[in-house]
């Protein structure tokens, strides 16, 4: 009980965090140089540049009729932390909606509105949460679709933004397409980290004396997969180990010591999950 309390509080701190900055990016970046945005915060926006109507107002209602719509196809704790982000986006745009930096140049508002953007929705999505808005479309499509959350939620965000173009003009919709290139960029970096793995299959003579080095000086599990040899026909084993890309240089140090006739092949990953790296059920 205590850990889930702990693992709660950590979870509050970045969804607090990541909406504050969302927010930011909206209120100093975004609204000052009439840029848009994607989602239910790009509609909001469009309404506030055509009807004067609040962003933090708009954002409450629409994101809450989308939970709403969409509450039964994700998961309770995504549900619950996504109320939660939706109720402090909306107060964070309320609050910062007066403030301002002494900027009047659109492509660094548009860098910096990314950059935020991007840190923002990260925080939220490595958690569990969601910006609701196309961001549940986003985590639907990475469900059941298999898509990369980011790309999904680029796909959806550009959607909204097209619609803009009537308020803002060419020029600007162009420039917040910039913006949320940054924003995606900067999300997949908060997500994933900088530590991209390798898939790593190996075919040797010496595969146990190789998969025992690599348990034991790398502690990464290796798995044996059957083969066989098309032109020779004979039955191979082939060891698969999915390591760290800083592993990457000790484990063929590793296979150059013990069969220097060994072949290997590396396939970049874009997402592990399971003991050693990302937890599961996040």
């Amino acid at each position: 009980m205590k850990q889930i309390k702990q693992n709660f509080l950590r979870d509050l701190v970045f969804l607090m965090a990541g909406s504050f900055l969302f927010a930011l990016a909206v209120n100093i970046f975004a609204i000052p140089s009439e840029l848009g945005e994607g989602g239910v915060t790009g509609v909001t926006i469009i309404l506030f540049y055509a009807l004067g109507w609040a962003p933090s107002i708009m954002n409450l209602i629409l994101n809450g009729l989308l939970i709403i719509i969409g509450y039964r196809f994700l998961d309770k704790q995504t549900v619950f932390y996504t109320i939660i982000v939706v109720i402090l986006n909306s107060f964070f745009l309320h609050l910062t909606e007066s403030w301002e930096i002494a900027s009047d140049q659109v492509l660094v508002n548009a860098v910096f509105g990314g950059l935020f953007a991007g840190v923002g929705i990260g925080l939220v999505l490595k958690v569990g949460g969601t910006t609701a808005g196309t961001a549940i479309l986003a985590r639907l499509a990475n469900k059941y679709l298999d898509w990369n959350t980011s790309f999904a939620l680029l796909f959806f965000d550009l959607i909204v933004v097209a619609a803009s173009w009537f308020i803002i003009g060419t020029e600007k919709l162009l420039i917040t397409v910039i913006m949320l290139y940054i924003a995606t960029k900067v999300m997949e970096f908060v997500i994933e980290g900088l530590n991209p793995k390798k898939a790593v299959f190996i075919i040797s003579n010496q595969k146990d004396t190789i998969a025992k080095t690599i348990s034991t000086q790398l502690d990464r599990g290796v798995t044996l997969l059957e083969g066989r040899g098309y032109y020779t026909q004979n039955q191979k084993e082939i060891l698969y180990v999915v390591i760290n890309k800083q592993e990457l240089l000790p484990l063929k140090k590793i296979v150059r010591s013990i069969d220097t006739k060994a072949f290997i092949t590396l396939y970049d990953v874009r997402d592990v999950f399971g003991e050693g790296f990302m937890d599961i059920t996040k």
